[in-house]
């Protein structure tokens, strides 16, 4: 191979190599590169070329904090692992890029499969584990939905199956939105959850650019479930690489007995194959064995729908510069705390 890494500023030839590969993410779309750049991120879309020919692609930002800063590249490269050299070659780009922006370090958090080569390849070039492994999923939970709603159905675990027609029998009611305004109501939801559940929530403003940018492409909707007027429980759904994603979620502590979440999923799930999506990707889901884990009781909520997992290597860091290990021991110490 005769590798080189340059800038793509062409929406079109990236798109286009996504359509090809088709990732399990939308964390390397351009529309998510453009939400980056409205909450004030410097971005660098990269293309990895053989002889002029694209074989990769890399969405990267810069990402600033008092404990360190760094380029973060979530849920990519988009390469081919079985190629060592587009991959050695775009490290060589990263990290001289890395010192002319002056960070302390690179982030990688991957869709590679989390096998034993792909942690030496990682390994070879000088990365260790980052100290978290929860800024995206690294395991993730997904449905296929290339089959009749019937065949999904059968293939959901009989107590879901059995809450989702409680849900219907009982009133439940599951609105969609396409519109901004919906956001405030699921942030409202969404806060409350984050103060019960102990979990940062991410900002208002955060949610609002993420929904404005893809919802210029109709590939955003929030699902509202409702009892008897009241508001259970929303979702916030990515439509984007032949996949559905529940992205963002919330739900107040039921009383009723009434199961609306297993509802409002369902909904969410048929949605995405009207829109002629493969797979329905419920993100992120805690460990085999991990009982005490914060998404453990959301994990079994999950699995629930039946379906299967991918698990995609740890986030790998690169050091650049003796502060990155100021950013290890915040973040070790972080980990501690919520028991991931």
């Amino acid at each position: 191979m005769s590798v080189q890494v340059k800038p793509i500023t062409s929406r079109d030839e990236w798109e286009k190599f996504l359509a090809e590969y088709q990732p399990h993410t939308f964390l390397q779309n351009w529309a998510w590169g453009e939400a980056q750049k409205i909450l004030g991120h410097q971005i660098f879309r990269l293309g990895i070329y053989d002889q002029e020919k694209i074989v990769g692609l890399a969405l990267i930002y810069k990402i600033q904090a008092k404990r360190g800063s760094f380029l973060f590249c979530p849920h990519g490269p988009l390469l081919d692992w079985n190629q060592p050299e587009a991959f050695q070659v775009l490290i060589q780009y990263l990290k001289n890029l890395g010192k002319k922006e002056k960070v302390d370090f690179l982030r990688i958090s991957s869709l590679a499969e989390n096998l034993e080569d792909r942690k030496q390849q990682f390994k070879t070039i000088g990365f260790r584990n980052a100290p978290v492994h929860m800024m995206h999923p690294e395991l993730a939970w997904l449905i296929d939905i290339t089959k009749s709603e019937e065949e999904i159905l059968s293939g959901i675990k009989k107590r879901t199956r059995y809450s989702i027609r409680k849900a219907q029998n009982d009133g439940v009611k599951i609105v969609v939105s396409s519109e901004s305004a919906g956001v405030e109501k699921f942030y409202d939801l969404y806060l409350e959850t984050a103060k019960r559940q102990k979990f940062v929530p991410f900002t208002k403003d955060y949610i609002k650019k993420e929904f404005e940018i893809f919802s210029q492409e109709n590939k955003i909707l929030v699902f509202f479930g409702y009892y008897q007027e009241k508001l259970l429980a929303t979702a916030m759904i990515v439509f984007a690489n032949d996949s559905g994603f529940y992205h963002h979620g919330a739900s107040i502590r039921e009383t009723s007995g009434v199961p609306v979440a297993e509802l409002l999923q369902w909904e969410a799930v048929k949605e995405a194959k009207r829109r002629g999506m493969k797979f329905y990707n419920f993100w992120g889901i805690a460990p085999e064995n991990s009982p005490h884990h914060p998404w453990a009781g959301l994990s079994l909520f999950k699995k629930g729908f039946g379906g299967f997992a991918e698990s995609y290597l740890h986030a790998q860091d690169l050091v650049l510069s003796p502060k990155y290990w100021l950013n290890y021991l915040v973040e070790s110490l972080r980990r501690i705390k919520k028991r991931y």
